[in-house]
């Protein structure tokens, strides 16, 4: 009887899945960038045998393309098991200014809380319109109870 790990990776072998592997294969190379780097990447995709990497910020591309030798001949020495099947013959990055839709569906949420002061306190300053201002604010403090 099979296990789920092995049920999962003949899934992943058929040709309707090609996708998954693609993905998996991504993801694997996106593990190996500093963790720095990585929060940068917003998405990743392959087309035309070229590996694009998406970045959120202008840095992270610079860092990438400091970089890029350094990983494109890591992966002809080595490539990852997930990217056997996956041609790649050029990483390349670039940088989009769009929000991360994560960011936008946060909702801020107003807290609430019932008002504890009851404004009984007396006022004993001398300047006249410091007097008025604390006793407005006095009077407003009364009025929210």
């Amino acid at each position: 009887m099979k296990n789920a790990s092995q049920i999962i990776n003949s899934i992943q072998n058929k040709p309707q899945f090609s996708k998954l592997s693609k993905y998996k294969c991504i993801k694997r190379i996106e593990s190996v960038f500093i963790p720095a780097l990585q929060r940068m990447i917003k998405f990743a995709y392959i087309k035309n045998d070229t590996l694009f990497f998406v970045l959120s910020h202008p840095a992270g591309k610079q860092e990438f393309d400091n970089n890029i030798q350094s990983i494109k001949s890591a992966l002809k020495f080595h490539m990852p098991e997930e990217c056997k099947e996956t041609l790649i013959n050029d990483i390349k990055a670039f940088v989009t200014h769009t929000p991360r839709v994560e960011e936008v569906e946060i909702e801020k949420k107003v807290m609430r809380y019932p008002e504890r002061a009851t404004g009984n306190f007396s006022v004993n300053i001398d300047d006249e319109k410091l007097n008025t201002l604390v006793k407005s604010i006095q009077n407003i403090i009364k009025a929210m109870k």
